[in-house]
């Protein structure tokens, strides 16, 4: 059986997602189930141009980290135009990465606290995560990539434990822009593993990254993110909101 086409065979439409703010089909390439987000149906922010090329400019980034945070993305031509492609990921319903329980029921292990609120009912709770390595990887991608907008459900939490991060069209960023639900680790210092995989983007920043990026992303930009690999390793842990812009997306979720 031969290989399937992903760059020219024929996108099928098969649905559309209805909760994204941009607009994003379900497509079928050779029977690859993938999510196609065409240029045409882009409604890009102020600070924010070019969506497409940040999504595919983020799996980039994630490839030379190593650690499969992004699905395989890439640009290509469909039925609406050009767009971006991602390989479509079946997370598992049952596990959860981010949440909001009672205030009082913070679990005592195995979990990380963001911040404490009340909900619609007044009632005091708590935003939290998990604590495991696929997490903290994808908390170290965002601050390189200056990801601006990690909700909860733009993590997708696989079968075998792996987390990948999807919706990268707000990254990379030349000024200040992280807003996440992953502050959970504020402060802590980075493994050797994590300093790794950012000297790794540091060092292909010279490198085909670099001229892969240029395509994609300003001038600004690329070099705004290499200024970024510096101060984490230079940092070597966390850091702590900054700036005057909230340090979480809305909604949460």
């Amino acid at each position: 059986m031969s290989e399937p086409d992903l760059q020219h065979g024929e996108l099928r439409l098969t649905g559309r997602i209805n909760t994204a703010s941009n607009a994003t089909f379900l497509a079928s390439i050779d029977g690859v189930t993938v999510v196609y987000k065409p240029v045409a149906g882009e409604h890009p922010l102020w600070d924010f141009a070019g969506l497409a090329n940040r999504e595919v400019a983020a799996y980039l980034v994630s490839q030379v980290f190593g650690w499969n945070v992004v699905p395989r993305t890439w640009l290509r031509g469909g039925p609406m135009g050009p767009g971006m492609v991602q390989l479509w990921q079946d997370a598992d319903p049952a596990q959860t990465a981010v949440d909001i329980v009672a205030a009082k029921a913070v679990p005592g292990s195995g979990w990380r606290h963001v911040f404490d609120g009340r909900d619609e009912n007044e009632r005091m709770v708590s935003l939290i995560h998990e604590d495991t390595a696929p997490l903290r990887r994808m908390a170290v991608f965002d601050i390189v990539v200056n990801n601006a907008d990690r909700k909860g459900d733009h993590i997708l939490p696989m079968p075998d434990g792996h987390r990948h991060g999807v919706d990268h069209g707000l990254t990379f960023h030349a000024e200040h822009k992280l807003r996440t639900v992953l502050w959970g680790w504020l402060g802590d210092p980075l493994s050797a593993d994590e300093l790794d995989g950012v000297d790794r983007v540091s060092a292909e920043l010279s490198g085909a990254l670099g001229d892969s990026l240029a395509g994609l992303l300003s001038a600004d930009e690329v070099a705004a993110l290499a200024e970024r690999c510096s101060r984490l390793h230079t940092a070597a842990r966390f850091p702590a909101p900054s700036g005057d812009m909230p340090a979480v997306p809305w909604p949460l979720f």
